[in-house]
Protein backbone atom coordinates (compact mmCIF):
# COMPACT_ATOMS: atom_id res chain seq x y z
CA UNK A 1 0.00 0.00 0.00
CA UNK A 2 1.45 3.35 -1.05
CA UNK A 3 1.51 6.10 1.53
CA UNK A 4 1.23 9.62 0.15
CA UNK A 5 1.82 12.53 2.49
CA UNK A 6 1.49 16.24 1.84
CA UNK A 7 3.03 18.59 4.41
CA UNK A 8 0.82 20.49 6.85
CA UNK A 9 0.43 24.24 6.70
CA UNK A 10 2.06 26.43 9.31
CA UNK A 11 -0.13 27.72 12.15
CA UNK A 12 0.39 30.25 14.86
CA UNK A 13 1.61 29.08 18.26
CA UNK A 14 -1.16 27.27 20.11
CA UNK A 15 -2.85 28.73 23.13
CA UNK A 16 -1.82 27.24 26.49
CA UNK A 17 -3.61 23.99 27.25
CA UNK A 18 -6.39 23.96 29.79
CA UNK A 19 -5.69 22.29 33.15
CA UNK A 20 -5.43 18.53 32.70
CA UNK A 21 -8.75 16.78 33.41
CA UNK A 22 -9.08 14.14 36.10
CA UNK A 23 -9.60 11.44 33.49
CA UNK A 24 -11.20 10.64 30.16
CA UNK A 25 -14.62 10.09 31.71
CA UNK A 26 -14.40 13.49 33.40
CA UNK A 27 -14.09 15.11 29.97
CA UNK A 28 -17.34 13.48 28.81
CA UNK A 29 -19.10 14.31 32.06
CA UNK A 30 -17.95 17.90 31.72
CA UNK A 31 -19.87 18.05 28.44
CA UNK A 32 -22.99 16.62 30.11
CA UNK A 33 -22.70 13.07 28.73
CA UNK A 34 -26.03 11.37 28.00
CA UNK A 35 -26.58 7.90 26.52
CA UNK A 36 -29.13 9.27 24.05
CA UNK A 37 -27.82 8.92 20.48
CA UNK A 38 -28.44 12.58 19.72
CA UNK A 39 -25.83 13.52 22.33
CA UNK A 40 -23.23 11.45 20.46
CA UNK A 41 -23.74 13.29 17.19
CA UNK A 42 -24.08 16.74 18.75
CA UNK A 43 -21.02 16.41 20.98
CA UNK A 44 -18.47 14.58 18.86
CA UNK A 45 -16.73 17.80 17.83
CA UNK A 46 -16.95 19.33 21.34
CA UNK A 47 -15.50 16.07 22.69
CA UNK A 48 -12.56 16.27 20.30
CA UNK A 49 -11.96 19.88 21.29
CA UNK A 50 -12.27 19.18 25.02
CA UNK A 51 -9.77 16.32 24.82
CA UNK A 52 -7.36 18.34 22.68
CA UNK A 53 -7.47 21.31 25.02
CA UNK A 54 -7.48 19.28 28.23
CA UNK A 55 -4.45 17.19 27.33
CA UNK A 56 -2.61 19.67 25.09
CA UNK A 57 -2.97 17.54 21.95
CA UNK A 58 -1.67 19.56 18.99
CA UNK A 59 -0.83 17.12 16.18
CA UNK A 60 -4.06 15.48 15.01
CA UNK A 61 -4.77 12.62 12.62
CA UNK A 62 -8.38 12.42 11.41
CA UNK A 63 -8.87 8.88 10.13
CA UNK A 64 -11.30 8.56 7.24
CA UNK A 65 -11.66 12.34 7.07
CA UNK A 66 -11.19 12.65 3.32
CA UNK A 67 -14.12 14.58 1.94
CA UNK A 68 -15.66 15.72 5.20
CA UNK A 69 -13.08 16.89 7.77
CA UNK A 70 -14.28 17.75 11.24
CA UNK A 71 -12.68 21.20 11.30
CA UNK A 72 -12.42 24.01 8.79
CA UNK A 73 -9.02 25.51 7.92
CA UNK A 74 -9.93 28.67 9.85
CA UNK A 75 -10.73 26.63 12.95
CA UNK A 76 -7.30 25.00 12.89
CA UNK A 77 -5.61 28.34 13.25
CA UNK A 78 -8.07 29.49 15.88
CA UNK A 79 -7.57 26.42 18.07
CA UNK A 80 -3.83 26.16 17.51
CA UNK A 81 -3.44 22.64 16.21
CA UNK A 82 -2.68 20.95 12.91
CA UNK A 83 -4.77 18.16 11.34
CA UNK A 84 -3.62 15.53 8.87
CA UNK A 85 -6.45 13.87 6.98
CA UNK A 86 -6.08 10.13 6.44
CA UNK A 87 -8.01 8.01 3.98
CA UNK A 88 -7.48 4.81 2.04
CA UNK A 89 -8.94 6.49 -1.05
CA UNK A 90 -7.06 9.05 -3.11
CA UNK A 91 -10.41 10.18 -4.50
CA UNK A 92 -11.75 10.96 -1.02
CA UNK A 93 -8.64 12.96 -0.16
CA UNK A 94 -8.91 14.92 -3.41
CA UNK A 95 -12.34 16.11 -2.23
CA UNK A 96 -10.85 17.55 0.98
CA UNK A 97 -9.93 21.23 1.36
CA UNK A 98 -6.40 21.89 0.05
CA UNK A 99 -5.32 23.56 3.31
CA UNK A 100 -5.04 20.20 5.10
CA UNK A 101 -2.10 17.83 5.15
CA UNK A 102 -3.12 14.50 3.62
CA UNK A 103 -1.97 10.97 4.24
CA UNK A 104 -3.19 8.15 1.99
CA UNK A 105 -2.86 4.72 3.54
CA UNK A 106 -4.83 1.85 5.02
CA UNK A 107 -4.76 2.59 8.75
CA UNK A 108 -5.15 -1.14 9.51
CA UNK A 109 -2.42 -2.44 7.19
CA UNK A 110 0.49 -4.41 8.75
CA UNK A 111 3.11 -1.99 7.40
CA UNK A 112 1.32 1.28 8.23
CA UNK A 113 3.36 2.15 11.33
CA UNK A 114 6.68 1.73 9.51
CA UNK A 115 5.45 3.89 6.63
CA UNK A 116 3.76 6.62 8.69
CA UNK A 117 6.20 6.80 11.58
CA UNK A 118 6.00 6.00 15.29
CA UNK A 119 4.81 8.60 17.81
CA UNK A 120 4.03 11.05 15.01
CA UNK A 121 0.67 12.29 16.33
CA UNK A 122 -0.80 13.38 19.66
CA UNK A 123 -4.45 12.67 18.81
CA UNK A 124 -6.15 10.27 16.39
CA UNK A 125 -9.92 10.21 15.91
CA UNK A 126 -12.58 8.93 13.55
CA UNK A 127 -16.35 8.86 13.15
CA UNK A 128 -18.29 6.18 11.30
CA UNK A 129 -15.07 4.53 10.10
CA UNK A 130 -14.30 1.59 12.37
CA UNK A 131 -17.31 -0.45 11.22
CA UNK A 132 -15.75 -0.55 7.74
CA UNK A 133 -12.42 -2.00 8.96
CA UNK A 134 -12.08 -5.81 8.70
CA UNK A 135 -9.32 -6.05 11.35
CA UNK A 136 -10.07 -3.54 14.11
CA UNK A 137 -7.51 -5.01 16.51
CA UNK A 138 -4.77 -4.26 13.99
CA UNK A 139 -6.15 -0.74 13.55
CA UNK A 140 -6.00 -0.09 17.30
CA UNK A 141 -2.42 -1.41 17.44
CA UNK A 142 -1.37 0.88 14.62
CA UNK A 143 -3.09 3.86 16.19
CA UNK A 144 -1.35 3.17 19.49
CA UNK A 145 2.05 3.04 17.81
CA UNK A 146 1.66 6.27 15.83
CA UNK A 147 0.56 8.16 18.97
CA UNK A 148 3.12 9.91 21.14
CA UNK A 149 3.20 9.01 24.87
CA UNK A 150 0.17 10.63 26.50
CA UNK A 151 -1.64 10.69 23.15
CA UNK A 152 -5.36 10.02 22.87
CA UNK A 153 -7.50 8.06 20.41
CA UNK A 154 -11.27 8.50 19.95
CA UNK A 155 -13.49 6.33 17.78
CA UNK A 156 -17.22 6.93 17.21
CA UNK A 157 -18.99 4.03 15.48
CA UNK A 158 -22.29 2.12 15.17
CA UNK A 159 -22.58 -1.05 17.24
CA UNK A 160 -24.00 -4.54 17.10
CA UNK A 161 -26.54 -5.72 17.95
CA UNK A 162 -28.78 -2.77 17.15
CA UNK A 163 -31.40 -4.12 14.69
CA UNK A 164 -30.60 -1.89 11.67
CA UNK A 165 -26.90 -2.72 11.86
CA UNK A 166 -27.59 -6.44 12.25
CA UNK A 167 -29.74 -6.26 9.12
CA UNK A 168 -27.02 -4.35 7.31
CA UNK A 169 -24.47 -7.01 8.22
CA UNK A 170 -26.68 -9.93 7.19
CA UNK A 171 -27.97 -8.50 3.90
CA UNK A 172 -26.04 -8.68 0.65
CA UNK A 173 -24.31 -5.35 0.09
CA UNK A 174 -26.31 -4.63 -3.06
CA UNK A 175 -29.61 -5.02 -1.20
CA UNK A 176 -28.60 -2.98 1.85
CA UNK A 177 -27.26 -0.25 -0.41
CA UNK A 178 -30.57 -0.11 -2.32
CA UNK A 179 -32.54 0.18 0.94
CA UNK A 180 -30.33 2.96 2.28
CA UNK A 181 -30.56 4.87 -0.99
CA UNK A 182 -34.36 4.60 -0.88
CA UNK A 183 -34.79 5.70 2.73
CA UNK A 184 -31.99 8.27 2.71
CA UNK A 185 -31.56 9.88 -0.74
CA UNK A 186 -28.55 11.89 0.44
CA UNK A 187 -26.60 8.66 0.95
CA UNK A 188 -26.00 8.09 -2.78
CA UNK A 189 -22.44 7.41 -3.89
CA UNK A 190 -22.02 10.84 -5.46
CA UNK A 191 -23.37 12.65 -2.38
CA UNK A 192 -21.64 13.90 0.76
CA UNK A 193 -22.39 10.75 2.76
CA UNK A 194 -21.98 7.65 0.56
CA UNK A 195 -22.48 4.12 1.87
CA UNK A 196 -19.48 1.84 2.20
CA UNK A 197 -19.47 -1.91 3.04
CA UNK A 198 -19.56 -2.57 6.80
CA UNK A 199 -17.98 -5.40 8.81
CA UNK A 200 -18.72 -4.34 12.44
CA UNK A 201 -15.60 -6.11 13.68
CA UNK A 202 -15.32 -5.36 17.42
CA UNK A 203 -17.99 -2.67 17.09
CA UNK A 204 -19.63 -3.13 20.47
CA UNK A 205 -20.97 -0.85 23.18
CA UNK A 206 -19.66 -3.02 26.01
CA UNK A 207 -16.32 -2.84 27.77
CA UNK A 208 -15.92 -6.63 27.76
CA UNK A 209 -14.46 -7.15 24.25
CA UNK A 210 -12.68 -3.78 24.05
CA UNK A 211 -11.01 -2.77 27.31
CA UNK A 212 -8.85 -5.92 27.74
CA UNK A 213 -7.68 -5.66 24.13
CA UNK A 214 -6.77 -1.99 24.37
CA UNK A 215 -4.97 -2.45 27.67
CA UNK A 216 -3.01 -5.37 26.22
CA UNK A 217 -2.04 -3.16 23.28
CA UNK A 218 -0.67 -0.62 25.76
CA UNK A 219 -3.30 2.05 26.40
CA UNK A 220 -3.25 3.05 30.06
CA UNK A 221 -6.80 4.43 30.27
CA UNK A 222 -9.85 3.30 28.29
CA UNK A 223 -13.53 4.27 28.46
CA UNK A 224 -16.53 3.10 26.46
CA UNK A 225 -19.51 5.46 26.26
CA UNK A 226 -22.69 3.73 25.02
CA UNK A 227 -25.55 5.37 23.13
CA UNK A 228 -29.07 4.20 22.32
CA UNK A 229 -31.36 5.18 19.45
CA UNK A 230 -31.26 5.97 15.70
CA UNK A 231 -33.53 7.25 12.93
CA UNK A 232 -33.50 4.29 10.54
CA UNK A 233 -37.07 3.13 11.25
CA UNK A 234 -38.69 6.55 11.55
CA UNK A 235 -40.29 6.28 8.09
CA UNK A 236 -41.88 2.87 8.75
CA UNK A 237 -45.22 3.14 10.65
CA UNK A 238 -45.73 0.53 13.34
CA UNK A 239 -42.10 -0.55 13.32
CA UNK A 240 -41.13 2.97 14.41
CA UNK A 241 -43.31 2.83 17.54
CA UNK A 242 -42.26 -0.69 18.55
CA UNK A 243 -38.59 0.09 18.02
CA UNK A 244 -38.83 3.37 19.97
CA UNK A 245 -40.39 1.55 22.94
CA UNK A 246 -37.66 -1.09 22.88
CA UNK A 247 -34.96 1.58 22.66
CA UNK A 248 -36.34 3.40 25.71
CA UNK A 249 -36.31 0.16 27.70
CA UNK A 250 -32.80 -0.79 26.58
CA UNK A 251 -31.47 2.64 27.47
CA UNK A 252 -33.19 2.69 30.87
CA UNK A 253 -31.68 -0.71 31.74
CA UNK A 254 -28.36 -0.08 29.97
CA UNK A 255 -28.51 -3.24 27.86
CA UNK A 256 -25.09 -3.04 26.28
CA UNK A 257 -25.83 -5.88 23.84
CA UNK A 258 -28.22 -3.62 21.92
CA UNK A 259 -26.50 -0.23 21.97
CA UNK A 260 -26.71 1.73 18.73
CA UNK A 261 -23.47 3.71 18.83
CA UNK A 262 -20.43 4.08 21.07
CA UNK A 263 -17.44 6.30 21.74
CA UNK A 264 -14.26 4.47 22.66
CA UNK A 265 -11.61 6.79 24.08
CA UNK A 266 -8.14 5.52 24.96
CA UNK A 267 -5.04 7.25 26.29
CA UNK A 268 -1.53 5.97 25.69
Amino acid sequence: MTVHVTPPPTFRDPCPAAPAPEGLRAVADGLGYSSDWNWAWENYKPMVLALAQGYGLRRHLEIGGGRDPLFTPDELGRHGFSVTLNDISEHELMLAPPAFAKLRCDIAAPDTVDRVGRERFDFAYCRMVMEHVPDVARMWRNVHDILAPGGVALSFFPTLFAPPFVLNELMPERLSRAIVHTLFPDRHDDGDNPKFPAHYNLCRGSEAPLVPLLREIGFREVIVLPFYGYSYFWKIPGVRQVDAAFTRLARARDWRAVTSFAYVVARK
